[in-house]
């Protein structure tokens, strides 16, 4: 079955890829901002759902992700500029935060979304350290101003849930929903059943 990965982001491409699964990449061109007055768990399903929704997929299956970097209650996007890196990092030194993804299943006019959070804990990072790191450039298009699979790995103190979600797209539920749409992997497939909400036309 034809799969489409509805994201330009070179992570989820790499875990899709890590899954053995071939697919296309096809990123929706829709307005990404975030309503603040609503809970960014909600705006990040909503979010994965319009994207998922912005792209004809004819008979193939889409996938759709938006991911955000919460601190208490405050959604911490890309950095706008290397200061803005290392207010982020400072903010998150020392204290635990959220990593919210939105994903969604498309098959024909029926979808799955969901949102999984995992909690991420940060030891205290040092002046010299925050500085070091974003004068590397890792920093400057990952949301929160880090990416737990490079340099940022050793900031990590521990996590409480998914670490794929933590990279952009969480791989374990990921998977249940695509069985759930038809899509066999690692020999098993699901068929399309009562979770797939019809889209709104």
């Amino acid at each position: 079955m034809e799969l489409i990965l509805a994201s330009q982001s070179p992570r989820r491409r790499e875990l899709l890829e890590r899954l053995g699964l071939h697919f296309t990449v096809r990123a929706a061109d829709l307005d990404e901002s975030m309503d603040a007055a609503r809970p960014p768990a909600e705006e990040v399903a909503r979010l994965s759902a319009e994207k998922a929704a912005a792209v004809d997929p004819g008979s193939a299956v889409v996938i759709a992700a938006d991911t955000v970097v919460v601190l208490d209650g405050r959604v911490l996007g890309k950095p706008r500029s290397a200061d803005e890196a290392a207010e982020m990092l400072r903010a998150l030194s020392g204290r635990a935060h959220q990593v919210m993804t939105g994903v969604t299943v498309r098959r024909g006019g029926r979808a799955e979304t969901d949102t999984v959070v995992t909690d991420v804990h940060f030891r205290p990072l040092t002046e010299r350290e925050i500085a070091a790191y974003v004068a590397t450039g890792e920093p400057m298009d990952k949301a929160g101003a880090y990416g737990i699979q490079g340099l940022a790995s050793i900031f990590v103190d521990r996590l409480d849930g998914d670490y794929y979600n933590v990279m952009g797209l969480p791989l374990c539920r990921l998977c249940r929903m695509l069985r759930a749409a038809g899509v066999e992997i690692l020999g098993q497939a699901g068929e399309p059943d009562g979770k797939l909400e019809v889209l709104p036309l």
